[in-house]
């Protein structure tokens, strides 16, 4: 596994991490003994890395995570999660200093631990970043020990670009994949810039860029892929990249049809998100331990040749841009 520097704290982490939501919930019926496994595959494989929020599972995925790391002692994995969408309604007046730290205290307790790796804002209201005692906050909660540092999970390219405005925020988490490729164009180079960690969430669009999915794919009601495709539930971008899932279906098989015969789509897609130097760590969710497995390996890719970073950008400029340049 190779590692990359977590922006400006000096903490390596490798470059493919652990994506916890879908041991926590509405990714279809996932089992704590198989949630476990997953995890403990993924940090025999070398990840060190793991993403979760206080919502995944109200809670499920945080408390497994904070079982797992316990039983296997030694050195622990950075842990990040998540807070504000518990808030009901989800609004800017909600983030309040109270209302976070009464957050920050259910996750130190789920994870069982006293002072969190990582506290992110959970896709918070645009009216968030233009309210600095929200940030003053936080590093209220860095001064008294309970957090290590902070960062925003975001939704649109704007939305980074202001959370890296403000000086002590260490991380952002956006949304990247060959078919969300607008980050890329601004916003990496800028948070390159400011030494800022990018952690690159949906690396797969819901695993679309597996190769495995077809027309004939159906999914639990309870999976976000099943309720969510036109934003029901939370913003549609989050469910395949956004991308009408025919429209993404069709895009697939030209990308099938550049892979040599013997790759691992799902493995090419993450090395092709690692090409970008402004990236620190990816976090592509697992089910399973050959899951998990197969996501590890990635990191040990050889370059992706040009001419395919070539034909990959001209498949989503013809067939995807369309549909999710402007929107996010």
């Amino acid at each position: 596994m190779a590692s990359r520097t977590f922006g400006r704290t000096g903490r390596t982490v490798g470059e493919i991490g652990f994506g916890a939501w879908a041991i926590g919930g509405t990714w279809g019926e996932v089992s704590e003994a198989d949630a476990r496994a997953a995890l403990h595959a993924a940090l025999d494989a070398g990840v060190n890395f793991i993403d979760t929020a206080d919502v995944y599972g109200d809670g499920r995925s945080e408390r497994i995570i904070g079982s797992v790391i316990a039983e296997r002692g030694g050195e622990a994995p950075f842990v990040a999660t998540k807070l504000g969408r518990r808030l009901d309604p989800h609004v800017a007046d909600g983030y309040t200093a109270e209302a976070m730290e009464g957050f920050v205290d259910r996750s130190l307790s789920n994870l069982g631990t006293d002072t969190l790796d990582l506290v992110q804002l959970h896709c918070p209201p645009w009216e968030v970043y233009y309210r600095p005692e929200v940030f003053g906050a936080l590093d209220d909660l860095v001064s008294r020990g309970k957090i290590r540092r902070y960062g925003v999970s975001v939704e649109k390219v704007e939305e980074g670009l202001k959370a890296i405005e403000y000086d002590n925020v260490d991380s952002v988490q956006i949304i990247y994949n060959m078919f969300r490729q607008r980050p890329a164009e601004l916003f990496f180079p800028q948070a390159r810039a400011r030494h800022k960690a990018v952690i690159v969430r949906v690396p797969l669009a819901s695993g679309l860029l597996t190769g495995k999915m077809g027309r004939d794919t159906r999914f639990a009601e309870d999976d976000h892929r099943h309720f969510n495709r036109d934003g029901a539930a939370f913003d549609k971008g989050e469910t395949f990249a956004g991308v009408p899932f025919d429209v993404a279906l069709d895009a697939v098989e030209a990308i099938r049809g550049l892979m040599p015969a013997e790759a691992n789509m799902a493995q090419v897609a993450l090395r092709w998100i690692l090409m970008q130097e402004a990236v620190t760590v990816v976090i592509p969710g697992a089910k399973t331990p050959d899951q998990a497995n197969s996501n590890a390996a990635a990191s040990g890719l050889p370059v992706i040749p040009q001419e395919l970073m070539d034909s990959v950008r001209e498949i989503y400029e013809t067939r995807i841009r369309p549909h999710v340049h402007h929107r996010w």
